[in-house]
């Protein structure tokens, strides 16, 4: 009775979504920059399919851009509770240029924080922080994106240079308007002894050149996607992230962060969806009552609620207990986002069912959600990628399912 006790004074007040008053004090500023800064442009920005440099240089003021970078190399040296709180309450009211968020603060800042040498981050990060400079990761290639270990693009050290060659599709960033890539990006590439090795390129470096802008996506349309195109692009040797063939580790040791920020994208669409199917239910009117009396739309809303709950809490657990600095689970990393994201796409589904027309047009912001949680089951690793992985590495190790 007594260790009972003792638990139930441990756990007494704690909140798992904010453990913290530093992971509070985060959400609040997250909430009220997003309704006086990010919800009020979504819309446009969207039907243009236009990033907001503006809006990305807040950031940067906000010090967002290097939320998880080390407070030595200039950032602020949270975790990945505080990572995800930021993805989950941009994505309610702009999933788009959370996405172009995600793509610098994680897949660059947040890589190159971890893996890059001493001297690389005391030259790039001061830039990608500030907001100065847009980053982005180059993986993905026109002949596919799920097999890293088909990649095709290679680079050939020559002195005390690499030449690269080859093309990165459907990368975010790649450009920040139709004419003008992004400022750096980590690419991948195949180093002469095969293996995968990671390249720092500065948008300026000789041979690199923007294949094209890709619009008319589905959704996300805030944020940019590009081809990037290089022809024996020139770079430095120093440019190298760590040794030849270590990129397999650099992917490891950030995959956890990029695939809970990206679940964390579809609880904040799932929460809004949610606000507005409340929101409507309670309003609108049919038979001379409020639809919300109607048993119909209370399962929209009352599933909903408990799969965006149960998927919410399994998200900021796995993350309160990750390390930054190392690879752990990759069961949990693929689990969040596997469940979070399709989760996201059936409450955004109910939402527009329960707005009926006011849902299906541009103006109701369910539709633009709809859109946008798509991308959350495709980019960053597919469903059938990560039922692949769970799969898997259950079936080496089933003692996780004990722990």
């Amino acid at each position: 009775m007594a260790a009972a006790e003792r638990a139930s004074d441990t756990w007494d007040g704690f909140d798992l979504f904010n453990p913290t008053p530093e992971h509070a004090l985060l959400r609040d500023t997250l909430r009220q920059f997003v309704r006086e800064q990010v919800e009020p442009q979504a819309l446009e920005h969207d039907r243009a399919e236009r990033f907001n440099r503006a809006l990305f240089e807040q950031c940067g003021r906000l010090d967002l851009l290097g939320l998880t970078v080390p407070s030595e190399d200039g950032g602020a040296g949270m975790d990945a509770v505080a990572a995800a709180i930021v993805h989950e309450e941009l994505s309610t009211a702009d999933p788009g240029f959370c996405l172009a968020f995600l793509a610098h603060a994680v897949l660059f800042v947040n890589n190159l924080a971890h893996n890059g040498s001493a001297t690389q981050r005391q030259r790039y990060l001061p830039r990608v922080i500030s907001g100065e400079w847009v980053g982005g990761m180059g993986m993905t290639e026109p002949e596919g994106g799920t097999d890293v270990l088909g990649m095709r693009t290679v680079a050939h050290r020559d002195g005390d240079r690499y030449l690269l060659t080859g093309r990165k599709m459907w990368i975010t960033n790649g450009a920040v308007d139709d004419t003008t890539l992004g400022d750096v990006f980590l690419i991948y590439a195949r180093t002469d002894d095969g293996r995968i090795s990671t390249f720092i390129v500065e948008k300026d470096f000789p041979g690199f050149t923007l294949g094209q802008r890709i619009k008319d996506k589905l959704g996300c349309r805030a944020s940019s996607m590009a081809e990037l195109v290089f022809d024996e692009c020139v770079v430095p040797a120093e440019n190298l992230v760590g040794e030849e063939g270590q990129s397999v580790r650099h992917m490891m040791r950030n995959l956890e962060i990029e695939r809970v920020t990206l679940a964390a994208m579809s609880l904040g669409i799932a929460m809004r969806c949610l606000r507005e199917m409340v929101r409507w239910a309670d309003q609108r009117v049919a038979y001379g009552r409020p639809i919300r009396d109607f048993g119909q739309i209370q399962r929209h809303i009352a599933d909903s609620y408990a799969q965006w709950r149960a998927c919410r809490s399994y998200v900021y657990d796995f993350a309160r207990r990750m390390d930054l600095n190392r690879a752990g689970s990759r069961v949990d990393s693929d689990g969040v986002k596997l469940v979070a994201s399709t989760m996201a796409k059936k409450v955004a589904d109910r939402a527009i069912q329960v707005l009926g027309a006011y849902g299906y047009v541009g103006e109701g912001v369910v539709e633009r959600l709809w859109r946008d949680a798509k991308m959350v089951e495709i980019g960053g690793g597919t469903l059938e990628a990560h039922q692949k992985n769970i799969t898997r590495d259950l079936t080496r190790d089933a003692d996780v399912l004990l722990r």
